[in-house]
């Protein structure tokens, strides 16, 4: 990756632990903030059709999503998602360690992200989703949607790495339509997900097999992108 210094690790190299850690936190708590606030906007004016108040959901999180990584990228490579890390841990640009502590302050950040918005729409802070995601379809469309979100990423720092914060939020916007879980793609945004019931949550009982596939799609898209992307030439003859 020689020409992908502007990618999302460089600052890994430059940025103190306790910075990458404090915009890891933030900016996951901001991606759950918009995708449960926007999810409870869409519903309470979308006078019961689920479509408008899912392409309201969808907007802001595409949105939401090119501006965090526009902020953070430079501070923390503005990951938000454990499954991210992992394929950054995989590809060993990033040590044990720090992918430990980026995940848990993912976590804690999504908790966080979720109450918050909770708040802002006089919700009850504490709850638990009833929203059952259940089925192998669900699984599936969990690993297609963590497949394409790593290769996108991946695809974009190999050859265009400015084009990440736009690419990401672009894909997930339409992923949020092409697949049939709404595209998690990202076990913090699951888990924190499971304790709002409300238009973007996801029951307990749903949530290991979106994890199981949000595992597979991530490890399958670095596997994948290792025989695409190190080796690619920029032309063909």
């Amino acid at each position: 990756m020689a020409e992908a210094d502007a990618s999302l690790e460089a600052p890994l190299r430059v940025a103190d632990p306790a910075r990458r850690l404090v915009a890891e936190a933030l900016g996951t708590a901001m991606l759950l903030a918009i995708v449960v606030g926007s999810g409870i906007m869409g519903q309470r004016l979308s006078g019961g059709n689920d479509a408008i108040a899912l392409l309201g959901n969808t907007l802001a999180t595409g949105a939401g999503l090119v501006v965090l990584i526009e902020v953070f990228g430079p501070v923390s490579g503005a990951h938000f998602n454990p499954a991210v890390t992992l394929v950054f841990a995989l590809r060993r640009e990033i040590g044990v360690r720090l992918t430990l502590a980026y995940v848990a302050a993912q976590l804690v950040g999504a908790v966080l992200g979720v109450w918050a918005a909770h708040a802002m729409f006089a919700e009850p802070i504490f709850q638990v989703s009833t929203k059952l995601r259940e089925g192998p379809s669900q699984a599936w469309s969990e690993a297609v949607a963590t497949f394409g979100l790593i290769l996108t990423i991946l695809g974009t720092l190999r050859f265009r790495p400015q084009a990440t914060p736009m690419a990401v939020g672009l894909y997930i916007t339409s992923a949020y339509w092409f697949t049939a879980s709404t595209s998690f793609a990202n076990p913090a945004v699951t888990l924190a997900r499971s304790i709002s019931n409300t238009f973007a949550g996801i029951a307990p009982a749903s949530v290991l097999s979106f994890l199981l596939g949000q595992f597979v799609g991530a490890v399958t898209a670095t596997a994948l992108s290792g025989l695409l992307f190190r080796h690619a030439k920029g032309r063909t003859s």
